[in-house]
């Protein structure tokens, strides 16, 4: 009886965490974004995906865009190092269109860059060369890594494309990219805390499932120093990302349903349209109801 009574005040307490969430638009921050802000924390992971060694973190110069905004979400993590302009994005959902947002990213980027410098001059004016790697732990992919082209979103393409993109995606999840979790810590720590978020999500409400997830790791030395410093922050942020992760995925589920069902109509119509299928032969071939079939001719 205890244990149920502590579960009830526990749901009624983070409830007011999800409603004052709603309405602080901050919480459009992440987890993963707050945690390597940290300079050392962001040097870490430099080093583990380049396979350097730097242990400066003055070597970091930040340029992240706080106002660079597309579809509500920020850039969320740039800085240079040496003559290397590096963009970091972390994503819990699959999209194939992070090539033309970090096309968006990097012209303000390089718009900064150039502020107050003459384009017209006959000298040319150097910038960072520009690297792109997305940080994904979401659901829906299964591979270790994968790039993505802004040329794949050309209509009409002929030849060589005259401007390109590529952005190369890390998954890291737990079981992903083995070598890079082992060279930086705090990551491995990080995706065994998405992954008991996910764990105790399957079995109780969210909000008990985050706080539960925030209260084990912290016993179990898993982010613990960044845990308890951002307890609260960290569970409102975590209720944010995984309801929205769900919700993308209803649309997603949705927009292929409607999909589907379009290409159905369209194949009905296209056999019935040629004079050679009666709507029971159609109904047998693509295994649907003669009732469907007759909605769509």
């Amino acid at each position: 009886m205890t244990r149920r009574k502590n579960r009830k005040i526990a749901v009624k307490k983070n409830c007011n965490v999800r409603k004052n969430l709603t309405a602080n638009r901050k919480y459009k921050d992440t987890v993963f974004r707050m945690l390597f802000s940290d300079r050392k924390n962001l040097l870490s992971l430099y080093n583990a995906v380049n396979g350097s060694a730097y242990e400066d973190e003055a070597a970091l110069e930040i340029v992240t865009l706080e106002n660079a905004i597309y579809m509500g979400m920020k850039n969320d993590l740039a800085f240079i190092v040496d003559t290397g302009l590096f963009l970091y994005e972390h994503q819990s959902t699959y999209t194939p269109n992070m090539p033309l947002r970090d096309l968006f990213y990097i012209s303000a980027e390089y718009q900064k860059f150039v502020n107050h410098r003459s384009l017209y001059s006959s000298v040319i004016q150097k910038i960072p060369a520009p690297n792109f790697i997305v940080f994904y732990n979401g659901t829906e992919k299964k591979e270790d890594s994968w790039i993505n082209y802004l040329s794949e979103a050309y209509q009409n393409l002929s030849g060589e494309p005259n401007l390109e993109l590529k952005v190369l995606t890390l998954n890291i999840n737990e079981g992903h990219n083995g070598e890079l979790m082992e060279q930086c810590q705090i990551l491995r720590e990080y995706a065994q805390y998405v992954a008991k978020v996910r764990e105790y999500a399957r079995e109780t409400e969210l909000d008990v499932a985050v706080e539960q997830a925030v209260n084990d790791c912290i016993q179990n030395n898993i982010l613990t120093e960044f845990l308890r410093k951002n307890k609260s922050e960290v569970i409102a942020m975590s209720i944010f990302e995984y309801d929205k992760e769900e919700e993308e995925k209803k649309l997603r589920k949705a927009e292929f349903e409607a999909g589907r069902e379009a290409g159905k109509k369209e194949i009905i119509q296209y056999m019935y349209s040629t004079g050679k299928y009666t709507l029971d032969e159609i109904a047998e071939i693509l295994g649907l109801s003669i009732g469907e079939v007759r909605r769509n001719h």
